[in-house]
């Protein structure tokens, strides 16, 4: 099974930012990411601006962009993360990483911005979270990472795919 981690956070956190210098950085390390994106507005794919289009051009190998309203299976009210991460070719990838998916059973890293409007309280540390990234310190029973440090990010996520 290919190793899966969700990057997670509330709107307006920085996933998009983040895993745009996630992505880039560990092709430079030889690993090969897939990319699975989910959004919850209609959208259109390969405009310039656009997430999918900016993720894609960061360099993951596969990309999928999964909305209820443009998926395979538009009348579903959930988008299935399992069907979706089966449609990729594993052979071609190292890693698939998942922005947002939040409520998922998979791996899967928060993201904490102190101006974002929510509290440190309100993050949802559950047995899959196995790091949060934020831009103040933080006193949490997972390991604490800079979200602004991409270096960090990386050289944890690869510790993590050494351990799975």
């Amino acid at each position: 099974m290919i190793p899966v981690l969700a990057i997670a956070a509330w709107s307006g956190t920085g996933k998009t930012t983040l895993l745009k210098n996630v992505i880039p950085a560990l092709c430079a390390k030889g690993i090969r990411p897939g990319l699975i994106k989910h959004t919850h507005h209609n959208m259109d794919v390969d405009i310039p601006g656009k997430d999918s289009y900016e993720l894609r051009k960061a360099g993951a190998a596969q990309t999928i962009v999964a909305s209820t309203q443009r998926w395979e299976t538009p009348d579903q009210e959930r988008v299935n993360l399992a069907y979706l991460i089966s449609r990729m070719d594993h052979a071609a990838l190292d890693l698939v990483l998942v922005e947002g998916f939040k409520h998922e059973a998979v791996s899967k890293v928060l993201l904490f911005r102190s101006d974002a409007g929510h509290d440190v309280s309100e993050l949802t540390l559950d047995e899959h979270v196995i790091a949060v990234a934020s831009d103040i310190p933080l006193s949490l029973n997972v390991p604490v990472l800079d979200i602004n440090d991409t270096g960090e990010i990386v050289d944890f996520i690869l510790r993590w795919l050494t351990a799975s």
